[in-house]
Formats: C-alpha cells, structure tokens, sequence
C-alpha cells in the first residue's frame, strides 16, 4: 500500500468557503478515480503558528496507482483550483505493509 499526505495552508482572501469547497472536490475523487482505495480530508482547528488548513491523507495499492491518480484528469481539476486558493503545501509518500 502507499499512502500520500498532502498539508495545505490556505491565503487568507475568501479562506473559509476556499477551504469547503476544496474539500468538497477532494471528497468527490473517491469513486472517480479507479486506483484511490480511501480518501480522508482534515480541517484543522489548531491555533497554533505552525499549523496547516487542511490535510488529505490518500491510499493506493500501489505507486502505479499513485501516479494514475496523479494524472486523472478529475484530480487535475482539483489541483487546479488549489492552486489559486493555497500559499503552500507540503507532500509526504510511503510505502506501509
């Protein structure tokens, strides 16, 4: 299994409703893209400095899999709206038994 975590901080311009309608794409990829076994998008509620907005954490059977949901042109879709609603995001892949 593979398993993808991505942390977003969001600008601050229309933030709240940018945030839910993010999620809300995220959440719509599962059952588009046939190699995502499970989706889970996070908002956060920490008021700390360093926190993040919202985080996914995705899993796959496989990095194959990664890479076809990666390039699903449902998730570009997705991808393409985050980027003009985020400063940053930060990534992390593994590999888990």
């Amino acid at each position: 299994m593979v398993v993808h975590i991505v942390t977003f901080k969001f600008k601050d311009e229309n933030k709240k409703t940018n945030i839910i309608q993010a999620k809300q794409m995220l959440e719509n990829l599962m059952g588009a893209v046939p190699t995502l076994r499970s989706i889970d998008v996070g908002l956060n509620f920490s008021a700390e400095e360093r926190a993040m907005d919202m985080s996914i954490i995705t899993v796959f059977e496989s990095k194959e899999g990664l890479d076809v949901y990666a390039e699903h042109p449902e998730h570009l879709k997705v991808v393409d709206f985050i980027k003009t609603v985020v400063e940053y995001s930060k990534v992390v892949d593994y590999e888990r038994p």
